[in-house]
């Protein structure tokens, strides 16, 4: 991110905890959420430098940290990168890159990765898409889940493939005011 302020860990974290708070559990854009926050069973991570560089390598050490320990313990990770991957189709490219490492490293079938980007867009939306909502962050983030916690997850929810569709009409009825007015963006919580 040339020519922005730089984040500090503390920020990152908080932003990304009231944007979980706010708009992933607030809305309930993910129904799977709140129990592991609840559980305090998410663990996260932040990456500070501005260049990408190393972030594959931390994303493998916290993969390595999150198979150590018992889902009761921690049983998903963020890896917030404040200051890098500005650009969403960079970051895109990135996730691209990062899910190949990590089938390489022997976590194929066991973790998945979801990705968040402040500027998330999905193919063939517009960038004001409110629907682009349901995958934005404060920040660039990866998100390491448990496969067998998606699928416990996935069983216990009824009709689980109706989320993405129910997000849709959630963040349309509530409009980009709406959207703003949760105030989950870059700097709006005190760390």
């Amino acid at each position: 991110m040339t020519g922005a302020a730089t984040i500090d860990a503390p920020q990152a974290e908080a932003d990304t905890r009231r944007w979980l708070k706010r708009a992933v559990i607030g809305l309930n854009l993910c129904p799977f959420a709140k129990a592991v926050h609840v559980k305090a069973q998410i663990h996260y991570a932040v990456y500070l430098p501005t260049e990408e560089a190393g972030l594959i390598d931390v994303l493998l050490s916290e993969a390595d940290a999150l198979a150590a320990l018992d889902a009761t313990v921690r049983d998903t990770t963020l890896l917030i990168a404040p200051n890098t991957l500005a650009d969403f189709l960079d970051f895109n490219d990135f996730t691209a890159r990062a899910e190949r490492r990590l089938a390489r490293a022997g976590f194929d079938g066991a973790f998945q990765l979801a990705s968040f980007h402040p500027r998330f867009q999905f193919g063939g939306t517009e960038a004001d898409d409110i629907g682009n909502a349901t995958n934005r962050a404060p920040y660039p983030t990866l998100h390491l889940l448990r496969e067998d916690s998606v699928s416990r997850a996935v069983k216990a929810f009824p009709e689980a493939e109706a989320i993405f569709e129910r997000n849709i009409d959630t963040l349309e009825a509530l409009g980009a005011a709406g959207w703003a007015a949760l105030d989950v963006g870059a700097g709006s919580a005190k760390p």
